[in-house]
């Protein structure tokens, strides 16, 4: 499915949560906090986008290890992502995904 979303599929969710379930059973808050287009598609295919996001509680030096998660969204259902920790802000751990 991820090769069917775009930019539009994301936009009316930008600062919504998304939800992550730990292998312990746990589950781990997501807010979208950032998308960006990354220029132009190359022949016809879709254009290139980022996605940020964000988890305020975790202790300063905690983070999710880079791999594939499933993220679930009320809207969107689950997902299944890559996601990049890109290291801690004001507010929390931030988190990308790329599709391309």
């Amino acid at each position: 499915m991820s090769n069917l979303l775009t930019i539009a599929s994301f936009t009316p969710h930008l600062d919504t949560t998304f939800s992550i379930a730990l292998s312990n059973g746990e589950l781990l808050a997501l807010r979208l906090i950032e998308i960006t287009s990354l220029g132009q598609g190359s022949h016809g295919s879709r254009t290139p986008f980022s996605l940020i996001f964000c988890h305020p509680n975790l202790p300063r030096n905690a983070h999710l290890p880079q791999q594939t998660y499933h993220l679930h969204h009320a809207a969107l259902g689950t997902l299944t992502l890559f996601l990049v920790p890109l290291g801690p802000d004001q507010v929390g751990m931030r988190y990308q995904a790329i599709f391309t």
